[in-house]
């Protein structure tokens, strides 16, 4: 009874060992896909104009503070204490909008991007999942992360998520 426990208990062993190396394995470059897709084309394009209007508010404000910083130079020695000291005062504040307006504008590029580009993500990424479900995958590893795999026994879906996506090799 004793060895047919040990024999059975053994090739519940080896029947689990096997089944671990059945396991299909792959690797994807998440980059790759993401900055193939078409939409990313169409991204880039609206986080330009939208950085550009930004750019073209900051440069109003710039040329306002040049212009009464070039008019304060020019009439400096003819103004009374008073108001020298407000157009300072003045100067100073517009150049503190100015920073302000830079750092907003920082947040605002930087919102906008993940706004624009959450859909994308969630877009490859569903298409790694369909592929990697579809495909029997064990895990799928990012491709860039890894130190080193073993190019044989580790699938690059790459291209099969690519295709998912309708990404051709000429929309590259």
């Amino acid at each position: 009874m004793k060895n047919v426990l040990k024999l059975t208990l053994a090739l519940a062993m080896m029947l689990g060992v096997s089944s671990l190396y059945a396991q299909k394995l792959g690797r994807i470059d998440t980059n790759d896909i993401i900055v193939s897709m078409p939409e990313m084309k169409e991204l880039q394009t609206n986080m330009e104009a939208f950085a550009k209007d930004l750019n073209d508010n900051l440069e109003t404000i710039q040329v306002e503070f040049n212009t009464k910083f070039q008019d304060y130079q020019k009439n400096m020695n003819t103004l009374s204490d008073a108001v020298r000291q407000i157009k300072e005062k003045e100067l100073q504040d517009l150049r503190q909008r100015i920073i302000e307006y830079q750092q907003m504008a920082q947040q605002e590029i930087q919102k906008k991007e993940q706004e624009l580009s959450a859909p994308i993500m969630e877009k490859a990424k569903a298409a790694i999942d369909a592929v990697s479900k579809a495909g029997g995958y064990l895990a799928v590893f990012e491709t860039g992360s890894m130190i080193y795999f073993d190019e044989v026994n580790m699938t690059d879906i790459t291209p099969l998520v690519k295709k998912e996506l309708g990404i051709t090799a000429a929309a590259n």
